[in-house]
C-alpha cells in the first residue's frame, strides 16, 4: 500500500501520512485533498516514503490528488523547507503561504486568453555610461552563484542596469525575477519592462493582483511560459524552472520583511534562492542596508558602484536650515517658504516631505490634560480634519472629532503637531494661486487613485507636492527641483539602533527626487541639530563614511550585522500574562543556550497595547548564526510542550527589524 506524506497548513511542525493506492514518486509536489479532523484540508505531498511510523490500519486514505496541475518542482519544495527551517515556521504553513489563495483552496483558475501585445517597436534604449556598462558586463558575465551589491546614487540609472542584465538572461533562454518593495511601484515598472521587452510574457505578483490572475501567473511561471516575474516580497516564492537572474531593487527597504505569519526577509531568501539555482543575484540601492554593505566590504558580495547621475549633471545641493532660534510658520521655516516661492515663480515643482499623515498627531485639552488616546492601543488617535475623524494608524479605531473635551467639557481643545494634511492646508493659505497636491495613504488609498495622482504630477498639474515616504523612491519628476524635509529630527535619538540608518536612507531617497533632469536640484532639511554627523554625510552625499561610522558603532555594541538575533513575542489581555509566559520560555531556554547564545530578560514592548492585546518580548542573541539556529530549533521543540493560556498567542521572529 503506497503512503504519501502531506504538509498541511496547521500550527504544528510535522507532516501527516495518508494512504494513496495509486500514488507514485512522481506525485511529490502535487496538491492533495485529505481528511483532517472533522473536515478536509488541501495540502502538498512532500514525500512518498516506503513506510510510516503509524500502523497502516490507523492511516486514512486521501480524498483526491490534483493531477490536472503540474507538480510543484523539487527546488520549490526545498525553498519552502529552508524557510521553515530558518524561520522556525511549520512547513505546511510555509507552503500554504507560498501558494496563491485560489490554489490554497484547491481551485483552478479559469483559462484566460491573453491579449496579444501591440506590435509597437521596443522602447528606445538610452546609451549607458561607462559605470553602467561595467556593471552590466559584470552581472551578465557571471557564471554560477554571484551576489552583487549595486550601489548607485539616486538617478544613476540602476533600473537601466537591471533591464540590460534581464535582457542578457532572456537571450540565454532563462527567466528573470525582479522584486520591488512597494505595490505602488509595480505597475510603473511593469509598463517600463513591457515597453522594453515586447512579446515577452510578464507576470505581476503582489497582493493587489486578483486571485485568479495571480494563480494564472503562478502556473504560467511554473510551466516555464512566463519570461519575467515582477512583484513585491511574495513573488520570491513564484516557481521558475529556467530562472537565470534575480534582482532586488531598493534592497534596504523594510517592506521586504514580512511582519506577520511567516516572518521572512524576501531579500535574504532571494540570496538563498540564487545560490540554490547557482545564478547571479543583484541587490540594488542608493542607500544599501548595513548588512549588505558589510558583506560587500568583507568580500561576500561583489560591489558595483554608480557614482554619477545618468541624466542630471550633478547631485542636488543639500543644505540644513537651523531652526533652533527661528519661530516656524506652520512648521516651515522662512528659508523653506522662500525657496518654495522661488520655484513657483520659475514654474518648477517642489516637494515638502513629512512622514506623518493626517492633520495632527494628537488632539488635546489644555484645561484637564485629556488627549485623543486610542481605546485599543498605547497610541494616539490622529486628527484627520478632512473627514472630521480621529483615527488610530495602528488598529483603525476611530471616532468623530469632539466639539468639546469629553472629560471636562472645555471647548478650547487644539490639535498639536503636524501631519501632511496640516502642511497642505498651510501651503494653500500661504500660496493661494499654487496647486498643492497631497500624496499619502489617505489620498492614494487605491491603485487607481495613486495612478491618477502620478498622472497629475507628470502632466504638470501640481506645483507643490506634500507627501510621505510614498514619494521617496522609484519616481522621476523632471520638473521637481526642490525637496524640503520637515520633522526629520525625531528619528535622530530614537531607541531603535536602526533609526539613524532608516533616517539617512529616507532623506537620501526623497532628496534624490529633485534635480533628476536638466534642472538643478536642492534639498533643504529643517533641523535643530545642524551639526549632526548624519546631516553632514547627507550634505556630502557620502553614504560610505556614514555606513563605516554606523558599522563601527554596531560592532562595538555587538549589534547586527556583527550579531544575530531572534525575538520571542507574546500577547495577551494583560501584559503580566505575556511576561509570565516569556519567563517560563526563558527557563526552558537556559539549559539549551550554551555559551554562544545570550538570553535577555522578558520586557514589555515599547508600544505595549495593540488591538486590545498587551505585548512583551524576549530577545535572544548570538555572534554565531549556526549556534543560534541550532538553539532555536531545540527551543521551538521545547516551547511546543509549554502550556499557555488560550488567551495568549506567541510567535518567533528571526532576524527582527523592530525591537
Amino acid at each position: 500500500m503506497t503512503i504519501v506524506r502531506v504538509a498541511l497548513d496547521i500550527p504544528l511542525s510535522r507532516c501527516f501520512d495518508y494512504l494513496a493506492p495509486e500514488a507514485s514518486a512522481t506525485d511529490v509536489g502535487r496538491l492533495v485533498r485529505v481528511p483532517f479532523g472533522r473536515g478536509e484540508k488541501t495540502g502538498v505531498i512532500v514525500a512518498v516514503p516506503g513506510h510510516s511510523e503509524q500502523s497502516p490500519d490507523k492511516l486514512k486514505p486521501v480524498v483526491a490528488i490534483e493531477r490536472t496541475l503540474p507538480a510543484l518542482p523539487p527546488d520549490w519544495l526545498a525553498l519552502g523547507e529552508f524557510c521553515a527551517r530558518y524561520y522556525q515556521h511549520p512547513l505546511g504553513a510555509v507552503l500554504n503561504f507560498a501558494l496563491p489563495p485560489l490554489l490554497r483552496r484547491g481551485r483552478l483558475p479559469r483559462q484566460k486568453k491573453e491579449k496579444p501585445r501591440s506590435g509597437t517597436p521596443p522602447a528606445v534604449r538610452p546609451a549607458l555610461l561607462a559605470e553602467q556598462q561595467a556593471a552590466v558586463d559584470a552581472i551578465s558575465g557571471a557564471t554560477g552563484f554571484m551576489p552583487f551589491l549595486l550601489h548607485g546614487v539616486t538617478g544613476s540609472g540602476k533600473t537601466e542596469v537591471y533591464l540590460h542584465a534581464i535582457e542578457a538572461a532572456l537571450a540565454r533562454g532563462r527567466q528573470a525575477l525582479m522584486l520591488v518593495p512597494e505595490i505602488a511601484l509595480t505597475p510603473q515598472l511593469e509598463g517600463r519592462v513591457a515597453g522594453r521587452f515586447p512579446g515577452t510574457r510578464i507576470v505581476a505578483a503582489h497582493s493587489g493582483v486578483a486571485d485568479a490572475a495571480r494563480a494564472r501567473g503562478f502556473l504560467d511561471a511554473l510551466e516555464g511560459c512566463a519570461d519575467i516575474v515582477l512583484g513585491t516580497r511574495l513573488s520570491i516564492f513564484v516557481p521558475l524552472p529556467r530562472l537565470g537572474l534575480i534582482v532586488v531593487d531598493e534592497e534596504h527597504d523594510a517592506s521586504f520583511k514580512q511582519q506577520d505569519g511567516l516572518r521572512y526577509s524576501a531579500r535574504d531568501v532571494a540570496v538563498f534562492r540564487a545560490k540554490q539555482h547557482d545564478i547571479p543575484v543583484v541587490l540594488g540601492s542608493a542607500t544599501p542596508s548595513l548588512e549588505s554593505y558589510c558583506h560587500a566590504r568583507n568580500g561576500r558580495y561583489t560591489l558595483l558602484s554608480l557614482t554619477r547621475r545618468a541624466v542630471a549633471e550633478a547631485m542636488p545641493a543639500v543644505r540644513c536650515i537651523d531652526t533652533r532660534r527661528e519661530k516656524l510658520q506652520d512648521g516651515m521655516s522662512a528659508a523653506l517658504l522662500a525657496a518654495l516661492e522661488l520655484r513657483l515663480q520659475r514654474g518648477e515643482q517642489s516637494l515638502v516631505f513629512l512622514n506623518r499623515r493626517g492633520y495632527a498627531p494628537v488632539l488635546a485639552c489644555s484645561a484637564c490634560g485629556w488627549i485623543s488616546n486610542c481605546r485599543r492601543c498605547t497610541a494616539h488617535r490622529v486628527v484627520h480634519l478632512a473627514d472630521r475623524r480621529m483615527r488610530c494608524h495602528h488598529c483603525g479605531d476611530e471616532a468623530a472629532i469632539p466639539r468639546a473635551c469629553p472629560d471636562c467639557g472645555n471647548q478650547d481643545i487644539h490639535p498639536f503637531g503636524r501631519g501632511t494634511q496640516r502642511i497642505e492646508a498651510a501651503l494653500q493659505d500661504r500660496f493661494p494661486a499654487a496647486r498643492v497636491l497631497r500624496i499619502d495613504r489617505d489620498s492614494a488609498s487605491s491603485p487607481r487613485k495613486w495612478q491618477a495622482l502620478l498622472e497629475q504630477i507628470h502632466a504638470g498639474d501640481a506645483d507643490i507636492l506634500v507627501g510621505t515616504q510614498m514619494l521617496a523612491k522609484g519616481h522621476d519628476f523632471p520638473r521637481l527641483t526642490l525637496v524640503g524635509a520637515v520633522g526629520a529630527d525625531a528619528a535622530l535619538f530614537a531607541a531603535d539602533f536602526r533609526a539613524p540608518e532608516r533616517l539617512f536612507a529616507q532623506l537620501m531617497q526623497v532628496g534624490g527626487r529633485s534635480g533628476r533632469a536638466e534642472l538643478p536640484g536642492e534639498v533643504l532639511i529643517q533641523t535643530e541639530h545642524p551639526g549632526h554627523p548624519l546631516y553632514a554625510a547627507l550634505a556630502g552625499h557620502d553614504y560610505h563614511h556614514f555606513a563605516i561610522a554606523q558599522l563601527a558603532e554596531r560592532e562595538q555594541a555587538g549589534f547586527p550585522p556583527y550579531a544575530f538575533q531572534a525575538l520571542l513575542r507574546a500577547e495577551a489581555r494583560e501584559v503580566a500574562w505575556s511576561l509570565e509566559f516569556l519567563s517560563a520560555a526563558r527557563a526552558l531556554a537556559q539549559p539549551l543556550a550554551g555559551e554562544e547564545v545570550m538570553l535577555y530578560d522578558p520586557v514589555p514592548m515599547r508600544m505595549v497595547r495593540l488591538m486590545s492585546l498587551e505585548r512583551a518580548q524576549l530577545l535572544v542573541e548570538s555572534r554565531s548564526r549556526p549556534a543560534l539556529q541550532t538553539f532555536l530549533a531545540a527551543w521551538c521543540n521545547a516551547l511546543a510542550t509549554l502550556k499557555a493560556s488560550r488567551r495568549l498567542r506567541w510567535h518567533l521572529d528571526v532576524d527582527p527589524l523592530e525591537l
